[in-house]
C-alpha cells in the first residue's frame, strides 16, 4: 500500500506562540503518534513567500504526518483517540484556522 500524509495547518492563538509550540512538540505530536498507522510526524514553520501564492493558507505552521495504513482506517482511530482524550487540544491552538487533510500518493 503506498503511503499517505496527514497535513494540518495551524496557528497560535494571538501572543501565544511560546505556549503552542511547546505544547506541540513536547505533548501533542507524541500524542498523534500514539494513533495507530501513524508512523511518523515532522512540524515546519512557513518561510515568507517567494512564490506567487505561497501565503495562500494563512497559516504559520506544518504537521506533516506520515500514515502506513488505509487512511479511512487512520482518520477513524485518529478520531477515536481524540473523543476520548489521548489527542488533546491546548488553549494556544487557534481552532478557527485549523485545517486537516489527508493526501494519499497517485499511483
Amino acid at each position: 500500500m503506498a503511503r499517505s500524509k496527514m497535513l494540518v495547518f495551524s496557528n497560535p492563538v494571538a501572543g501565544q506562540d511560546t505556549e503552542f509550540n511547546e505544547w506541540y512538540d513536547n505533548v501533542h505530536l507524541g500524542e498523534v503518534l500514539a494513533v495507530p498507522g501513524i508512523v511518523a510526524g515532522e512540524r515546519y514553520g512557513r518561510v515568507p513567500a517567494q512564490l506567487p501564492g505561497g501565503d495562500a493558507t494563512g497559516q504559520s505552521y506544518l504537521a506533516v504526518y506520515e500514515l502506513d495504513a488505509d487512511p479511512d482506517e487512520v482518520v477513524k482511530s485518529f478520531q477515536e483517540h481524540a473523543a476520548t482524550g489521548k489527542v488533546g487540544l491546548s488553549p494556544a491552538l487557534d481552532l478557527t484556522s485549523l485545517a486537516v487533510t489527508v493526501w494519499r500518493a497517485r499511483q
